[in-house]
């Protein structure tokens, strides 16, 4: 019986080989990986990645999904974790994970913070997203596409864009455009924030009002010489900061020890 997509679930399912093929390439990962695919649907990808690992993990929330996987494939290629991709403990599988999925659109931005969290965990993660969504997360500071998530991102990985995905790829077929990216976390040496919830503190206020000067958006968190001292005009906006001065400002703010 044909599934049907559910809307509320942000369903669009990869139907493209050659895609499906140059992602699993890209994965590529070893015999005994710990692989974790996040909304495995259909199977498109869960296939090829199962024919490459001994054993998988999905992450499916679709209940009429998660029947037909238990049918198709044995628990001892395949585990099936039921429920939400955002609110799962990813740490619970292990290091070394490559996780990798078709990313609901509708969730893809909390998913990626969240997916964040779990870093050190991970080895990579590769995901098909909305094409918007990729240019935000590679975006270059003084680039419209300079956000929240791109400074958050890119403090915690190295990023690629790997290739564009038509919508035609895709039953239904989506109304945008969508890519795929690989992201690998950073050494723990360079993640240099001494206090990472309050970098994103600062990244969050700086973004919290994009039109407006950084004297006004930070002006809670430091005056503008506070924002001259490290270099930064206090009548510049928060996409015209690099990372590594998100990082300066908030390190300045770390109350030193007794």
């Amino acid at each position: 019986m044909k599934h049907i997509a559910r809307k509320r679930f942000g369903q669009n399912f990869l139907q493209d080989p050659q895609i499906v093929a140059d992602i699993v390439g890209a994965v590529n990962p070893p015999r005994d990986g710990q692989v974790v695919e996040i909304g495995p649907g259909l199977g498109a990808l869960t296939v090829p990645l199962m024919a490459r690992v001994d054993h998988l993990h999905v992450v499916e929330i679709d209940r009429d999904l998660i029947a037909r996987l238990k049918k198709q494939y044995p628990k001892d290629k395949l585990t099936i974790h039921e429920g939400d991709a955002l609110e799962f403990d990813f740490g619970q599988l292990g290091p070394n994970l490559q996780i990798v999925g078709n990313l609901p659109y509708n969730i893809s931005t909390p998913l990626l913070f969240h997916l964040a969290s779990f870093a050190p965990m991970v080895r990579d993660m590769h995901f098909m997203l909305q094409k918007e969504v990729v240019e935000r997360m590679v975006a270059l500071p003084g680039e419209s596409e300079y956000s929240r998530l791109s400074v958050m991102l890119q403090y915690r990985f190295y990023m690629d864009w790997l290739l564009d995905v038509p919508p035609e790829s895709f039953d239904p077929a989506p109304k945008v455009d969508s890519a795929v990216v690989r992201l690998i976390p950073r050494p723990q040496e360079e993640l240099t924030a001494k206090d990472p919830a309050l970098l994103e503190k600062v990244v969050q206020a700086a973004f919290s009002q994009r039109r407006k000067m950084l004297r006004n958006t930070l002006k809670e968190l430091g005056g503008e010489a506070w924002l001259e001292a490290h270099g930064i005009k206090p009548t510049a906006r928060a996409e015209d900061v690099p990372v590594a001065d998100y990082i300066a400002l908030a390190n300045s703010l770390v109350k030193p020890e007794n």
